[in-house]
């Protein structure tokens, strides 16, 4: 196959830490309130601001309260099931790795005996199977490594005794959250927006902070994940008054791919970005007989990490190890030739491709890539001929 002549103009395609917003520049953190301390009247201002700027930019609703956490999306979502969790029967829905590892803490470290609704990469579990009206519901809202989302929430009761717990990582900023349906919506800085890593986002509806008021966990709670004291929410958390101690330097990042989002139009300039991006991936997967969708049900694509594999059936009849060595050397081919950093599958995943297409990748760069994974996946194809 002839060697594409247009390349990437920026060829980071990671799942996480995602690419930066276009024009990023280290200008943009020129105003960090660095050498102060974060609970300084400057310090303090940066954290409320970027609270704010969450509420407007997600749209979420007045009464839900928003804190800035430590570890990132893990912790804010350990921090609500630490808290929250012992009331209620507990179901958790799990597809992929991140929804396995909230399985393995109900089970291994809370010992709650949760229900478990837990299916194979690339097909989502029988939502209509939840019992949300009577009880607590942990799910990822996207599954990152497996390119598998949740297509509403009009699978979870409007009238639920229970709350919802959402791991909304992969999926905020880049397609509809039903709010009303969650009580819980957790994210990190460094997916879809490009941020850096290590903070968490905790957002709560009214019906999580009477559940945190009202329960008295069976297990102890780490400092880091305390957000009651004397039976009443710690209400300074949630205005910038953080737990630990932040980065201002990774704060100012955060607050600068907010305004970005805010100038290119909010949240609906963010959806079309994704959508439009996720099309050039799922368009030239449609016409390209080599690659196909981890994702079954096309209801159910992701339009952020979309993740592929090999379908071309001479290589599939070589066996696994096989297919894994050629998804392989796609991706070290390309990261070599500076092309696409980062599309490897995830590590727990079958062997494939996954690439990002969250608003702050552009969708020309897509478009620049496609004809780049047909000439690797020729190349390896050659070398399997070769080796026969």
């Amino acid at each position: 196959m002839t060697r594409p002549t247009t390349r990437p103009r920026v060829p980071n395609f990671s799942s996480g830490p995602c690419t930066k917003r276009p024009g990023w520049t280290l200008q943009a953190l020129q105003n960090a309130a660095l050498g102060r301390s974060h609970r300084s009247p400057a310090g303090k201002a940066k954290l409320v601001e970027a609270i704010e700027l969450t509420r407007t930019v997600l749209r979420v609703p007045a009464d839900y309260r928003i804190a800035i956490v430590p570890a990132s999306d893990t912790g804010a979502v350990e921090m609500a099931m630490w808290s929250m969790l012992g009331p209620k029967t507990v179901e958790v829905a799990a597809w992929e790795a991140f929804g396995s590892e909230w399985v393995t803490d109900a089970l291994q470290e809370l010992k709650i005996s949760p229900i478990v609704h837990q299916t194979a990469y690339g097909v989502l579990p029988d939502l209509s199977a939840i019992d949300t009206k009577h009880n607590d519901v942990i799910f990822t809202w996207n599954g990152t490594a497996a390119g598998v989302r949740v297509p509403n929430g009009d699978w979870i009761a409007a009238d639920r005794d229970g709350v919802t717990i959402c791991d909304a990582t992969s999926a905020a900023f880049a397609m509809p959250l039903d709010w009303a349906k969650l009580d819980v919506v957790t994210f990190s800085w460094q997916k879809v927006m490009g941020g850096e890593a290590a903070h968490g986002m905790l957002v709560l509806s009214p019906r999580a902070v009477a559940r945190i008021e009202s329960n008295t966990p069976a297990w102890p709670i780490p400092k880091v994940f305390r957000m009651a004291k004397g039976g009443k929410l710690i209400e300074g958390i949630f205005k910038g008054d953080t737990i630990n101690t932040p980065s201002l330097l990774a704060v100012e990042d955060y607050l600068d791919t907010l305004r970005w989002a805010q100038g290119i139009g909010g949240l609906d300039a963010l959806h079309a970005r994704a959508d439009a991006n996720a099309k050039v991936v799922h368009d030239w997967v449609a016409r390209t007989p080599w690659i196909g969708h981890l994702a079954v049900d096309p209801a159910t694509y992701s339009n952020t990490g979309v993740c592929l594999v090999i379908t071309d059936p001479d290589v599939l009849a070589k066996g696994d190890a096989t297919v894994a060595a050629v998804a392989k050397g796609i991706a070290d081919t390309l990261d070599a030739e500076g092309i696409a950093f980062d599309i490897g599958a995830y590590r727990d995943a079958p062997a494939g491709l996954r690439i990002w297409c969250g608003g702050t990748v552009e969708t020309s760069d897509l478009e620049a890539l496609m004809p780049w994974l047909d000439w690797a996946y020729a190349a390896e194809k050659a070398k399997l001929a070769k080796a026969a």
